[in-house]
């Protein structure tokens, strides 16, 4: 009988070298564009770059669009008649793409702002497009500097993209500390999701991250398309080794060091953290003050089954920031209501607002207003109060604050005058049955290595923040993954209470113990995890990154000075 034999299969992998072909073929085309079609690819990239933030985490897509970023400084090469190197207008056609890229970036991962804009629509809604674009306007500028500065020392093959992540970590950290700062979406985040990559936090913080991120992502396109045709196929395998050996380890490290058991929590406490989901077109109507604060009153009185237990077993009842739309010290009233609503050995930890008037016998003397972080004790007096020290420009003082005013201009507060500072270094909050507290009001979370102020290092971060500004948009996601960015650079358990926003218990790891979720309304009851020892970044902060940028530099170095094969 005749056999049959079966057909042969072709289970060869496709052609490598055909795509690294077309990878070349591509960074080729991208370095020569020029005019609009340059600015036009530059704002496309950066604008999906966002991608690589929370709430969506798809940072992959930072594999193709760095690279993008690179080509482009490739392309700014600018030569004379004599064919001699201008190095001043390559610099400012890189930075030209630079700011491109940036404004594409800010503008899609900033776009939340102007929802502020609409709350008080009549006063403010002309002011919207100006927030919209003339922030990231003024933070691409950071994003430009990188780009220019890179360009003035632009080697070739993988050196460079090595002076870019260094350029480009150093423009994020100026970003966060050039007028009073800014860090909002540091590219780092994209190396910070799943939790496992959170963990590389602790040890050199989240500008430490963007050194890394950087140089992983933008190497291996950039590699692939610079290889000699026949060793495409070679650096195709390369690039790939290059990306997944340091996510790996990354993933790894976090792996390793997070622990299995659930966090151990402090003995005796137990926290409520009310979330009660006040619209922000209502908080500061006078007609809804009693409504509100009433509001706040008796969901504090409940479990998280809606069950009416008068706070039995709690210890510390959490409200978020200006939990009480009047100035509560003004108000006896509000402290008897707060004191007949606390048990015995409960305390309130509140946002609030205060007023200091002048001091007796100064005429004229100024009043100050303050964003605060109140306690108060049992029969609804103050115990003790943090003062926010990190203000947010336009929305709780204006720059030129008298001059502005004078034209007409108010702040989305709308407090006279503005707020003012409270007293620096950041004081630690001294309260029965917690550790030192740090108190953090709104973005003061979002500011890496300047949450622990002076000698003494908390035991606990107390969060309270209002994200009812921005509506139902990634604004408030990402300002909660920032928290918790914090907590692992920290080691420091955070509680987080949001009026709109989410509201959280997470430990030290980063781990979320209990959630409430972005426009859920309803309160928290949980214990407080334990503190971790002091993280490398916590003891050395922003030099730890700084140590990492010098590795670089050394790195870049040497790969300048090795001739190219």
């Amino acid at each position: 009988m005749r056999s049959v034999r079966a057909p042969r299969m072709n289970w060869a992998v496709p052609d490598a070298g055909r795509s690294a072909d077309g990878i070349a073929a591509f960074a080729r085309k991208i370095a020569a564009l020029t005019g609009w079609r340059r600015w036009a690819a530059a704002f496309v990239a950066g604008g999906l770059s966002v991608l690589a933030m929370a709430p969506f985490f798809l940072w992959p897509v930072l594999f193709a669009t760095l690279p993008v970023l690179v080509w482009m400084i490739d392309g700014s090469l600018q030569k004379s008649s004599t064919g001699a190197v201008c190095w001043k207008r390559s610099a400012w056609r890189a930075a030209g793409a630079g700011w491109w890229f940036g404004f594409g970036y800010f503008v899609f991962g900033l776009f939340w702002v102007g929802e502020a804009f609409l709350v008080e629509a009549d006063k403010f809604a002309w002011l919207l497009p100006f927030a919209v674009t003339l922030l990231p306007a003024g933070l691409a500028l950071f994003t430009g500097l990188a780009a220019g500065s890179a360009r003035l020392w632009w080697p070739q093959g993988v050196a460079r993209i090595l002076v870019l992540a260094l350029t480009l970590s150093a423009a994020e950290w100026l970003r966060g500390h050039v007028l009073t700062g800014f860090p909002w979406n540091i590219l780092g985040y994209a190396l910070t999701w799943p939790l496992q990559m959170m963990q590389l936090a602790s040890l050199i913080g989240v500008y430490g991250l963007t050194l890394l991120a950087v140089a992983i992502f933008a190497s291996p396109l950039v590699l692939v398309a610079e290889a000699d045709s026949g060793r495409r196929r070679g650096a195709l395998w390369a690039s790939a080794l290059i990306t997944v050996v340091p996510l790996l380890l990354l993933f790894g490290y976090g792996a390793w060091r997070l622990p299995g058991p659930p966090s151990t929590m402090l003995d005796d406490v137990r926290v409520r953290i009310v979330q009660a989901s006040v619209p922000q077109r209502d908080k500061w109507r006078p007609e809804k003050q009693g409504q509100i604060f009433n509001d706040q009153l008796e969901l504090s009185r409940r479990d998280p089954s809606g069950h009416r237990d008068d706070l039995a077993g709690i210890t510390h009842l959490i409200w978020p920031e200006a939990a009480m739309p009047f100035l509560p010290l003004e108000h006896p009233e509000a402290l008897q209501a707060i004191g007949e609503l606390l048990p015995p050995g409960t305390q309130l930890i509140s946002g609030a607002l205060r007023l200091k008037m002048p001091q007796l016998g100064v005429i004229g003397g100024p009043r100050e207003g303050f964003n605060s972080l109140m306690v108060f004790r049992e029969d609804g007096m103050l115990a003790s109060v943090y003062d926010k020290i990190h203000l947010v420009p336009f929305g709780e003082y204006l720059p030129m604050q008298t001059l502005l005013e004078s034209i007409g201009l108010q702040q989305l507060t709308r407090w006279r005058g503005g707020f003012n500072v409270g007293p620096t270094p950041r004081p630690l909050l001294s309260i029965p049955g917690l550790p030192p507290v740090a108190g953090l009001i709104c973005y003061e979370a979002i500011f890496p290595a300047e949450i622990v102020q002076g000698d003494k290092r908390p035991g606990l971060i107390i969060n309270v923040t209002n994200d009812g500004w921005f509506g139902d948009t990634t604004g408030p996601l990402q300002h909660f993954h920032q928290s918790r960015v914090r907590a692992v650079e920290e080691g420091l358990p955070v509680i987080r209470s949001a009026n709109n926003g989410v509201s959280a218990i997470i430990d030290g790891y980063g781990r979320v113990i209990a959630l409430l979720g972005l426009n859920e309304r309803g309160v928290i009851d949980s214990g407080v995890p334990h503190a971790l020892a002091p993280t490398l970044y916590a003891r050395f902060g922003d030099w730890t990154y700084v140590a990492l940028a010098f590795f670089f530099l050394i790195c870049a170095l040497m790969l300048a000075r090795k001739p190219r094969n």
